[in-house]
């Protein structure tokens, strides 16, 4: 089987509300589709989100960076059958390692390619990606984000989600009134709700130690971001004078970055993301390192992806040993329309069943690409 075409979408779906946190605003899902067609007539689809503030890239340039250099260097070639783990790292070297100027690492236009092809393979064979990935658990258990809105706005979004029953909430903070955010949540939800927070690297180190005092009385499970990307040691400090475990997100998005924060000991748990990491087989590998030097794992989400990127993230947190948060499967709860017929977004109590159809389990509607796209470029 053969790559035969491709067609780029850069998506602009409006949010059913506007989301705030300390890095952006955003009111619509900026995600890039991409579409591969094979010499047998299957077709697949993949999804990255651009995000400057994460991995430097931005819509326009994944696009392009898809169109000039990924796509070039895979278009004619065989690819290979996907039987296991191990199949997915040999696609994964297949993609080139190309540099762009200006971008951490362009690993949004990876992912994007990387999902859109394991689509199409699984197809091809007639079998879900949940048989490559072999589950440790039918469904998976996801938690509420409360952006960074008034007291008064979160407590009412709080009231919202312990109706459905969420176990776990997570609070942007780093703008604002943080603590009467995290009082007024906590007010809300009671004791036995799960509680953590994300600053998106909002606060120097003096600030930080500052906002997590004064933020500690109410029972906050992990602090994640509370720092820039910057040094892996500036984090270890931080993490000393803690007194709630740190989470790290966009300081680490490539393997080398993980490594420094696992010899600095500047982390309690890893936040892996699909698109934010450069595809499941990166992805995997990420949390499965992360694991094994005593990490603890949350599988994150983009705020705004589609169906594809939350089914990627649901395989993923399906088949790790152990996870301690996931996010994501907010579908048509933030979306104004998602790109698949199926539905994916959870259900009470945050649960969501394993996706057992073919591929990565969403059968995307290419009209809504089509409805939605700003940018659509043939390959």
């Amino acid at each position: 089987m053969r790559l035969t075409s491709a067609t780029v979408y850069a998506l602009d779906i409006p949010f059913v509300d506007a989301f705030r946190h300390a890095a952006a605003e955003r009111g619509a899902c900026d995600s890039v589709v991409v579409r591969v067609a094979t010499d047998t007539g299957v077709e697949g689809f993949g999804e990255g989100a651009p995000r400057r503030y994460v991995t430097g890239e931005s819509a326009e340039g994944l696009v392009d960076h898809l169109a000039g250099v990924l796509w070039p260097a895979l278009a004619g070639r065989d690819l290979p059958a996907l039987r296991g783990e191990a199949d997915l790292a040999v696609l994964d070297a297949m993609i080139p390692e190309a540099a762009v100027p200006g971008v951490l690492a362009p690993h949004a236009s990876r992912a994007a390619l990387e999902l859109a092809i394991v689509d199409a393979i699984l197809r091809e064979q007639g079998i879900s990606a949940g048989e490559i990935l072999t589950p440790r658990r039918l469904r998976v258990r996801y938690g509420g984000v409360i952006p960074a809105v008034s007291p008064e706005h979160a407590r009412r979004l709080a009231r919202q989600l312990r109706l459905v029953g969420l176990a776990q909430i997570k609070v942007k903070v780093g703008t604002g009134d943080d603590v009467g955010r995290v009082r007024a949540v906590r007010a809300e939800v009671g004791p036995e709700v799960s509680l953590r927070v994300d600053a998106n690297g909002a606060w120097r180190l003096t600030e930080a130690v500052a906002a997590i005092e004064a933020i500690a009385p109410y029972r906050i499970a992990a602090v994640e971001q509370p720092l820039p990307r910057c040094d892996a040691a500036e984090w270890a400090r931080l993490r000393r004078l803690s007194p709630i475990p740190l989470v790290a997100d966009e300081s680490v998005v490539t393997r080398t970055d993980l490594e420094a924060f696992i010899s600095a000991r500047a982390a309690d748990y890893v936040n892996v993301r699909v698109s934010k990491c450069g595809g499941l087989a990166r992805s995997l590998a990420m949390a499965q390192r992360a694991a094994a030097s005593g990490l603890g794992i949350q599988v994150g989400s983009q705020v705004g992806e589609t169906a594809i990127l939350s089914a990627a993230g649901r395989h993923l947190a399906a088949t790790l040993p152990d996870v301690a948060f996931v996010e994501g499967s907010y579908g048509s709860l933030l979306l104004s329309e998602d790109v698949s017929a199926d539905g994916v977004r959870f259900g009470h109590g945050g649960e969501a069943r394993l996706l057992t159809g073919l591929g990565l389990g969403v059968r995307v509607v290419e009209a809504r690409l089509r409805k939605y796209a700003h940018r659509l470029v043939g390959l």
